[in-house]
């Protein structure tokens, strides 16, 4: 064999995997097939859109100087500005994945890989010759990209996506948001910063239907006194637009709605993604590659990881899959002792960078009463908070869940300021399997926004069975 790990996909997954599999000894080669080097998150997820988030809330204090008796009239932005500094950094971001996958620790193609063999790859670089090889392992970490649903005119509209989102130098004065995930949630809260008006259409009764509903209704609430108008538990009918005007149509409650504006952002999903790698039979779930908790597909010598597998389309995630995808296959090749490493979803860790952020990790009550697993629950709002009146950010709440009989913490969210950040005390806690019991035992400096996280902490350990 030419290698012992082939790697398909040079984002964070598949950078991950040819790092560790060099660092176990293997020979390993990394094709990347996009015009771009750097994968999902730093060219087109992740980075770019967390430095408009960012423009957009310092923008948000800007104009709330007055209430801190501060002087700031008229604040004003510029969008191609933004545009430039976002495209900088990704340009910088690039740069530096692109030197670690030309490092030299293993070969790096440029070109698109087709499976031709169980193990064996026809690749056609970019630069329009074919050549093929073969590996004893390999790893598929191609990522997604943006679906389209089968919505009448939706395919032949002329819909903006987050791609298109994050290069738009002018702005639309009103858009309507399909879909209330993170990508529309986020650039929900980008457009309304600088002036959108902005209407969101969900399927589901609440927006992020991942999280607990009580906390998707307290972000939600937030939105809305932001001036973002949602509509949930709809059916969307269809879409008219062209490039200067749209129409949403839609059924609530059984009435047909329509919602009209400038722009409409299609946030409805991603797909993973898999043309051109030929055909494998390899087993799929809802489209994307079945795996094992060991990353392993149908196909044992063939691993899989980040979005194309799923589990959470989250970069850290990936990463973790790719390392623990790499180390098995050397087991499997007898380069590494021991059992074969497994993902644990236990401490499963999501944030949404709007405005107000939400954070969670662990297990929602709707899991922990499917396991049948008795829990209490409490939460504590933020307007009742002293640092965060003293911040003027008294949206959103804290949440906590754990064992009712031993007080272990299994589960946490946060919707608020700083929740993406305030989250990994919590992340850190159930690492070792603390109790609310420890937790309310940490010193917490006052006034500061983590002591929050005391209360609900508190109320729980006084309710514990035999507490």
């Amino acid at each position: 064999m030419d290698y012992d790990f082939a790697v398909i996909g040079g984002g964070s997954g598949g950078y991950a995997g040819a790092r560790t599999a060099v660092g176990l000894g293997l020979k390993t080669v990394v094709i990347e097939g996009g015009p771009d080097v750097g994968g999902l998150c730093i060219l087109r997820g992740c980075m770019p859109s967390k430095t408009l988030l960012e423009s957009a809330r310092r923008f948000r204090v800007l104009k709330r100087a007055g209430e801190f008796g501060l002087s700031c009239e008229s604040p004003s932005f510029k969008t191609s500005a933004i545009i430039d500094r976002k495209k900088r950094l990704i340009g910088e971001f690039a740069d530096y994945r692109r030197g670690q996958l030309e490092s030299g620790r293993f070969d790096f193609l440029r070109g698109q890989a087709e499976f031709l063999a169980p193990k064996t790859l026809r690749v056609h670089h970019l630069d329009g010759k074919i050549s093929t090889l073969s590996a004893k392992t390999f790893l598929i970490a191609t990522g997604s990209e943006i679906a389209i649903p089968p919505l009448p005119g939706l395919a032949e509209s002329s819909c903006l996506t987050s791609d298109d989102l994050l290069d738009l130098e002018n702005l639309p004065e009103s858009i309507i948001v399909l879909g209330a995930g993170p990508v529309g949630l986020e650039m929900a809260s980008y457009c309304r910063a600088f002036g959108s008006r902005v209407a969101i259409v969900q399927r589901s009764p609440h927006i992020l239907k991942s999280v607990d509903a009580d906390v998707s209704k307290s972000l939600e609430e937030a939105l809305r006194h932001d001036g973002i108008e949602i509509h949930t538990g709809t059916a969307l009918h269809r879409v008219d637009d062209n490039s200067h005007h749209a129409r949403v149509s839609f059924e609530q409650n059984g009435e047909l709605k329509h919602l009209e504006a400038a722009r409409v952002l299609n946030a409805l999903g991603r797909k993973p993604r898999l043309d051109g790698l030929g055909t494998l039979g390899l087993n799929l779930t809802y489209g994307r590659i079945s795996v094992q908790p060991d990353q392993s597909t149908s196909q044992s010598h063939i691993f899989a990881a980040g979005d194309v597998c799923g589990g959470l389309e989250v970069v850290h995630i990936a990463i973790q899959q790719g390392e623990i995808a790499a180390h098995n296959a050397a087991i499997q090749l007898g380069r590494a002792a021991g059992v074969p490493r497994q993902m644990d979803y236990r401490l499963k860790l999501f944030a949404v960078f709007s405005d107000p952020q939400l954070a969670s990790v662990g297990a929602t009550e709707a899991e922990l009463e499917a396991e049948g697993i008795e829990f209490l629950a409490a939460s504590y709002p933020f307007n009742d908070h002293g640092k965060s009146l003293l911040m003027g950010e008294t949206e959103g709440l804290v949440k906590l869940l754990a064992r009712r009989d031993t007080g272990e913490i299994l589960g946490a969210s946060v919707v608020g300021p700083e929740a993406s950040e305030l989250i990994h005390e919590v992340v850190v806690a159930m690492r070792y399997r603390a109790t609310v019991q420890d937790f309310a035992a940490i010193p917490h400096y006052h006034p500061t926004l983590s002591e929050i996280w005391t209360y609900p902490a508190e109320e729980i350990a006084e309710n514990l069975i035999g507490g």
